[in-house]
């Protein structure tokens, strides 16, 4: 007869488990420039952000008054893929607006 022991019970994910598990995220940080328009760094938070008019303003003027804002925080491959497209968007329009990523610690 096979033993008949009881297994252990599987262990149960707690927080700590399930953070180590998440990608790491990423910050978006738009920076000042002299050339690049208010109303494009507003358009470009509502754009690719998804930023209410509120809140993107509110980013606009971090951006303004202190040289640079986070526009979001996101896994490694997205802050990069909205990297590209605001820089990409920003040249179309002739702006020289900087965006870089890095780790959100």
């Amino acid at each position: 007869m096979p033993d008949t022991t009881t297994l252990p019970k599987p262990k149960i994910d707690t927080d700590a488990d399930t953070k180590k598990k998440r990608a790491p995220m990423w910050k978006v940080i738009l920076h000042n420039d002299p050339k690049t328009t208010m109303d494009f760094v507003v358009w470009v938070l509502m754009r690719f952000f998804a930023h209410d008019i509120d809140q993107a303003k509110k980013v606009m003027l971090e951006v303004h008054n202190t040289g640079q804002g986070i526009a979001g925080v996101y896994p490694q491959e997205v802050a990069e893929l909205k990297k590209d497209q605001v820089t990409s968007s920003a040249r179309t329009q002739k702006f020289p607006l900087v965006v870089t990523i890095e780790p959100d610690e």
